[in-house]
């Protein structure tokens, strides 16, 4: 469900459903050791900037397969009209792609490999791997404590099959391992820190007031920006350190 890591199938019921969610963060552990070990095989090989920045981009699309580039997509969409919350909430659902979606995913990925040209430390690199569970625990968690914008949908079928306490307290201990963690990576872990938790208050803020709760491709948007603003903090400390 999280990632394209062929696993064994299994019927999607009420009770299969139950933990599911709890599993979110494992696929951020796994981006973040190949995110890692792309950094330090291109050191290895002598790699250059632009080609080493091109294929950690790449790495975080290619495991999950770009489930959350899809909803960042279609949330830009739905930002861009400027309407109203119901006409967002269909423009959220229309498999069409508008022109600002696309305009929005070029800057995206512009930013996020022009950010990792700069990446030049492995206590950056391990930072900004960290953070790619750290946003998906904290998603987790505003499925174990925000509202639903609509009551059908993807996100809203996980919710409410979630055994909600279980969620919120295992989002709450990989939160705390990550900043445990995190805390050992001196400015850049402490960067990072602030750019997820940062993106999670915008994530609240612009979910509740513009679609009147979260949906499945909001709850990807905020995974989208959270590793974008944890990609920048990285690269801009670096280029200031």
């Amino acid at each position: 469900m999280y990632s394209k890591i062929p696993m064994p199938k299994i019927e999607w019921e009420k009770q299969s459903m139950k933990y599911a969610i709890c599993f979110f963060p494992v696929i951020g552990i796994v981006i973040g050791m190949v995110f890692f070990a792309v950094y330090y095989l291109c050191g290895v090989f002598n790699a250059g900037d632009v080609l080493r920045a091109a294929l950690m981009t790449a790495v975080p699309v290619f495991i999950s397969g770009g489930i959350h580039i899809d909803g960042f997509l279609d949330t830009t969409d739905a930002l861009s009209s400027y309407a109203g919350k119901e006409k967002k909430l269909e423009i959220l659902k229309d498999p069409h792609t508008g022109a600002f979606a696309i305009i929005g995913g070029c800057m995206y990925f512009l930013l996020f490999f022009a950010f990792l040209t700069e990446v030049d430390s492995n206590a950056a690199v391990i930072s900004i791997g960290i953070g790619f569970i750290l946003s998906r625990a904290l998603s987790g968690l505003g499925v174990g404590i925000f509202k639903c914008a609509k009551n059908s949908g993807l996100l809203h079928t996980f919710k409410s099959a979630s055994h909600r306490k279980a969620v919120v307290i295992s989002m709450f201990f990989y939160i705390l391992l990550c900043i445990v963690a995190l805390c050992f990576m001196g400015v850049y872990g402490i960067a990072v820190i602030i750019a997820s938790w940062l993106s999670f208050l915008w994530y609240r803020y612009i979910s509740y007031k513009q679609f009147g709760g979260i949906t499945g491709d909001i709850a990807g948007y905020f995974v989208c920006i959270s590793e974008l603003l944890c990609v920048a903090a990285g690269g801009l400390l670096c280029v200031l350190l």
